[in-house]
């Protein structure tokens, strides 16, 4: 009995991945093709909740910044006017003993007590001194740490910081997958801003970051998938997948459509695809992947946006005086990421947790903060109470004053939060991907390949628009396959270009051939 509908490349889910395997298919105009997706909107783990006030929270922090002029001309399509865009200089800290240390935290510890100070550069000449004569790879991610910051920078700030991120300790972690993640310090900079107590200038590739006027990171995606034609997309229940038969190349949806591939882009977790294949072995090899869940928390409140908090993005938070790693200032990223002036809402109660003064709904104006908690079988979290800690932990951290007023507030749990890079993760993928592209199930995105190295936007998008290529045309797929060839380029027209050509002189050696597929 064939399928109700037929196709050459389905894909699955309309996060970033999903949308650049079709913008590409689109651009392409060759092969038939479907996208699908079980939520009511396009946007995935990139998308953007807003609460009864009016208040917008992303899934956690994203903001935009590329190494791709692909992502980006896709972008500028979908939001082309100059105000549908804010461009923002990263303003970043890390709280610590009651101070802000500008970020990274290991190029600034000039800022720091000077008991730390030492603890610091003692360290930092120690791991400078191990440098010289090791001879071997680190091991793991805290063998990786003590070489390139030692003990004092691994125990003020690099272990318990990445414990509240990952959910798990760092000797559980690989190191493959750092490159521009992390900033390596560089002892004699960093010696010389302690001796003339300065402040090391911006690092990253994220120092100047875009965020769009309106709707949230979400609405970029949305904006995306307004440039698709509508015949291609399904979603809800004529869009939720419930069965993937890899043998009959047919996938099942929840309003019993069934649909038939010739090759299948999934960007659901690996995890959850195996179990819908009903593949007792792949579900097996799954179930060596680790993974974090996210709690994202959004406060909203009355008031003029304070000095202390001024101009800031986002901030880290390594100590145990809250659950939160991360707090970003989610209204400074646009105007429009909150309720207006003039609208009127009731305090819910202040920030100590006393009860308002009033009940009366009033005008703002309004700012907010999103909080982000992490959880595992490593790190339990105390859910039911996890919005009032975390109200407790701004009030900690000085973030918040106790007389605060609070108007709105937002709790979510995202069970698939952090793809984590453990110790077993490189042996699982190197089986399992292969295995499902032999079945031609291309499995991409930030838990459908679950390298977190390479689960930024643009880089989730460019493996979406990478699978088709090589489906289509057999062409190399440098971002799964090369990240850190990806993340170092200079960002400039040599990335990929619109016609989707790579220079082959800057290729990995044993690439060069296959980029001739192009």
């Amino acid at each position: 009995m064939g399928a109700d509908i037929n196709v050459d490349v389905l894909v699955i889910g309309m996060g970033p991945t999903g949308l650049g395997a079709a913008k590409r298919l689109n651009h392409i105009n060759g092969p038939s093709w479907l996208i699908v997706d079980s939520a009511e909107k396009a946007g995935g783990l990139a998308g953007t909740d807003t609460t009864d006030e009016g208040f917008l929270y992303d899934v956690g922090g994203h903001v935009i910044f590329s190494h791709y002029k692909y992502f980006d001309d896709c972008l500028d399509e979908a939001l082309p006017k100059e105000d549908d865009w804010f461009t923002h200089q990263r303003i970043s800290y890390v709280r610590y003993k009651g101070l802000w240390v500008p970020y990274p935290f290991q190029n600034n510890i000039s800022m720091l007590p000077k008991e730390d100070q030492v603890k610091c550069i003692d360290g930092l000449i120690d791991a400078a001194l191990t440098a010289r004569v090791a001879n071997t790879k680190p091991k793991d991610f805290d063998e990786w740490i003590l070489r390139m910051t030692g003990e004092g920078i691994a125990d003020i700030f690099m272990r318990p910081y990445n414990y509240k991120v990952w959910a798990v300790p760092t000797t559980k972690m690989q190191c493959q997958w750092l490159g521009e993640r992390v900033a390596a310090p560089d002892i004699k900079t960093v010696t010389k801003n302690v001796i003339l107590n300065k402040v090391a200038g911006n690092w990253g590739p994220n120092a100047t970051f875009r965020f769009p006027a309106r709707d949230g990171t979400g609405g970029i995606w949305t904006a995306v998938a307004a440039t698709i034609p509508e015949e291609k997309k399904r979603f809800n229940k004529s869009g939720e997948v419930t069965k993937v038969d890899a043998k009959a190349k047919t996938v099942t949806l929840a309003d019993g459509t069934t649909i038939g591939y010739g090759n299948l882009i999934n960007t659901m977790a690996v995890d959850h695809l195996v179990e819908k294949m009903g593949d007792q072995e792949l579900i097996k090899l799954s179930k060596g992947l680790f993974y974090s869940s996210t709690h994202v928390i959004g406060v909203g409140i009355r008031g003029e946006r304070p000095e202390r908090i001024g101009d800031k993005c986002w901030l880290y938070f390594p100590e145990d005086n809250c659950p939160f790693y991360r707090a970003t200032i989610f209204s400074n990223y646009s105007p429009y990421n909150q309720p207006q002036k003039d609208v009127k809402l009731p305090t819910l109660y202040n920030a100590d947790g006393s009860k308002a003064s009033s009940s009366e709904a009033k005008e703002g104006p309004y700012w907010s903060i999103m909080l982000e908690v992490s959880q595992s079988s490593m790190k339990p979290v105390d859910e039911e109470n996890l919005l009032k800690d975390c109200i407790q932990g701004l009030i900690n951290t000085e973030m918040l004053k106790p007389e605060d007023e609070i108007v709105s507030t937002y709790h979510r749990k995202f069970d698939h939060g952090y793809p984590t890079p453990s110790l077993e993760r490189e042996g699982v993928l190197k089986e399992l991907l292969p295995k499902l592209q032999d079945m031609g199930i291309y499995s991409r995105g930030r838990f459908g390949s679950w390298r977190y190295e390479v689960g930024n936007q643009d880089h989730s998008f460019m493996l979406g628009v990478e699978a088709v290529d090589a489906i289509v045309q057999g062409a190399v797929e440098l971002t799964l396959n090369y990240p850190d060839f990806v993340n170092t380029r200079q960002n400039t027209e040599r990335r990929l270009a619109q016609s989707f050509t790579y220079d082959t002189k800057e290729l990995p050696s044993h690439s060069r051939k296959a980029s001739k597929a192009n």
